[in-house]
């Protein structure tokens, strides 16, 4: 009996019509084996941790032997790749196996990428290399311990198949998890090719799986196109709280329920620079830093548009405008979460933007700065010590902490020590985030077959805000060499 039998597997987006999708037999690779299991989403799902896993569910997940219950098939769908709309798109080399109800009482995608050429895989070769499955891997594990939405993957196997990109790599498969697979693309497809039967359907499914509240509304595609901006709104405000960078923010990346989604050339900022590019094919820097605001209410503008059959331009219009208030409202609570400030000022925007600007200016690493003023209350020489100029920085300490002391009058005489204050800090500034040199690192080593590195990161970054004094080294600066690295989108 295989260790799937037992489990409560559906097929929900098997059901829909052949226009959504084909289906398609996962390619497998040669002599294949585990890299990382993940226990804790293994175990949400009904799934054995890795001490207990048995040999033949490598085979039900690697295509070698796909399991009775998963009916394998590529999504189609479209979306604007750097602003232009490409009609060409779909899973090109993933495939969705079928969907696993967890423990939570929520149903889980499980999607296998890398699995081999579809008919969406236009010259592509339809594989994963282990560098970008190793790197996807460890982003959603880090994004979600750092309480960002985002989706995860449940494992991450090798092989001995060779892979071409600039040069010979190793293939690998992730098993990617989210709530759903459905992006934007997904409505512009049946949008932009007068398939409107077909986008009602589509919006129908989701409200009756995702937003199960709206059912029964007579304005539930406009409430539903209204939450879908609160979400991605919030998540980018995340994004830019903690200094992360996606690279390819193109609408068929972006996931209707607002999780992070397709993990690329992505990010952390090092040395603060407000335009950060992370993709070295962003020539424009359409997808840099600042710019992640912007782009999402356009990409929040072309599903509007995919929409318009089934929303009126007014309600399209209203849901659109209050993404900027959405966006910034939470992305100011984060930013007075990480400065431990806990009561609204009309000053806490100059504040903020006053002390990135000098971060920019003084080339201060953004992650290491925030957590060394988390400990304020022992003394303010490290913080101090980080800056060139130390004159305008002293000037903004200052001005922080007459905020704190106007912090305890606003609430009510409430207030707390400047050790409290600083302890509710650290629950905000991570000590240890993925930075890319640190990616690099455990990528050599992968390839070489040592995965002792990815598991390390894995569990370090399950909880980012503790102190793990044993590896401090790894929330040092980083050397010169792995300060703002440029990926590919093969990354």
């Amino acid at each position: 009996m295989s260790s799937l039998d037992n489990l409560s597997i559906t097929n929900r987006y098997a059901e829909f019509p052949d226009s959504f999708y084909t289906r398609v037999a996962p390619q497998p690779l040669a002599n294949t084996r585990w890299v990382v299991w993940n226990d804790e989403l293994a175990s949400l799902l009904h799934l054995p941790s890795f001490s207990q896993i048995p040999e033949e569910l490598l085979a039900n997940f690697d295509g070698s032997k796909v399991w009775s219950q998963f009916k394998p098939l590529a999504m189609k769908y479209t979306g604007h790749q750097f602003g232009v709309y490409n009609p060409d798109l779909g899973d090109g080399r993933g495939l969705l196996l079928g969907e696993i109800e967890g423990r939570d009482g929520a149903i889980y995608d499980i999607h296998l990428k890398g699995a081999g050429t579809t008919p969406y895989s236009r010259m592509g070769d339809g594989r994963a290399v282990l560098r970008s499955s190793i790197r996807e891997y460890l982003a959603g594990e880090a994004m979600a311990a750092l309480g960002i939405p985002t989706t995860r993957s449940l494992g991450l196997i090798s092989s001995d198949t060779p892979v071409y990109r600039e040069q010979q790599e190793t293939g690998a498969l992730l098993l990617r998890v989210a709530e759903t697979h459905i992006r934007f693309g997904h409505f512009e497809y049946f949008f932009h090719t007068n398939q409107h039967k077909e986008l009602k359907l589509l919006a129908d499914k989701v409200i009756q799986w995702h937003f199960p509240s709206l059912a029964n509304s007579k304005a539930s595609y406009a409430e539903f196109f209204r939450q879908v901006v609160e979400r991605t709104a919030k998540m980018i405000a995340h994004w830019q709280a903690v200094g992360f960078a996606h690279g390819v923010m193109n609408t068929d990346n972006m996931s209707i329920l607002g999780q992070t989604f397709d993990y690329g050339p992505y990010g952390f900022i090092d040395d603060f620079e407000s335009g950060y590019i992370c993709n070295h094919s962003d020539h424009t820097g359409r997808y840099a830093f600042d710019q992640q605001p912007r782009i999402g209410l356009w990409n929040l503008s072309a599903l509007a548009y995919a929409l318009s059959p089934l929303i009126s331009s007014e309600e399209l219009q209203s849901a659109l405008g209050q993404y900027e208030n959405i966006l910034s409202q939470q992305y100011y609570r984060l930013m007075r979460s990480k400065l431990g400030l806990n009561v609204p000022h009309e000053d806490d925007g100059s504040l903020i933007q006053g002390l990135l600007a000098i971060l920019e200016t003084e080339e201060v690493d953004y992650t290491f700065f925030f957590r060394q003023l988390s400990y304020l209350d022992s003394s303010d020489k490290a913080v101090v010590e980080l800056f060139k100029s130390r004159a305008e920085f002293s000037a903004w300490l200052e001005q922080y902490l007459k905020r704190t002391e106007l912090d305890n009058k606003l609430c009510n005489g409430e207030g707390i020590s400047m050790e409290q204050r600083c302890q509710a800090m650290r629950l905000h500034n991570p000590k240890y985030i993925l930075r890319n040199y640190l990616l690099q690192n455990a990528i050599e080593r992968a390839e070489q077959g040592d995965y002792s590195e990815v598991h390390l990161l894995a569990n370090l970054l399950s909880n980012p805000f503790d102190e793990q004094s044993d590896y401090d080294d790894y929330a040092k600066l980083p050397p010169v060499w792995g300060k703002k690295m440029k990926l590919s989108c093969s990354s």
